[in-house]
């Protein structure tokens, strides 16, 4: 059985995994301060909402203002958000070569982002939950050793 790669906190070993991480990223032509910036921002679909996450001045403001209910969601939001987060996931690893090299050095380990607080994107902190992040994390993982 492979070995598990719990992460949630930047803070912690393989904080380098988690969308707050501060590594920025070019994506649609523009300048993102972190992977949750570009993600939370590509949930509306006025210009001037993305805008403003893509400006908030940390993840964990971006992560709020993307779950601002005032604001229009785009309708098509739970059909794409998988493949927004792995355009987002991929364009980090891509350009940043250490960061590469980190995932690179998991090997054949299930990565896990480890908190109670989301069974969606995390494993919902008793291993329930549906990982997609450290799933997305593991194909960008094949995709980049290939």
């Amino acid at each position: 059985m492979p070995r598990q790669i719990l992460f949630y906190s930047v803070g912690d070993e393989f904080g380098e995994f988690s969308n707050f991480a501060a590594f920025p990223i070019k994506l649609a032509g523009k300048q993102w301060s972190t992977s949750e910036h570009y993600f939370q921002a590509q949930k509306f679909l006025d210009a001037t909402d993305r805008e403003q996450v893509r400006l908030a001045k940390t993840p964990a403001l971006a992560a709020r203002l993307g779950r601002d209910r005032t604001k229009k969601l785009r309708p098509d939001w739970d059909s794409v958000r998988v493949s927004i987060m792995r355009q987002a996931v991929e364009a980090k690893f891509r350009q940043h070569p250490s960061l590469q090299e980190l995932l690179l050095s998991t090997g054949d380990a299930v990565l896990v982002e480890h908190t109670a607080n989301d069974d969606f994107w995390a494993d919902g902190g008793d291993g329930s939950g549906q990982n997609m992040l450290g799933r997305i994390l593991m194909e960008v993982r094949e995709v980049l050793g290939a």
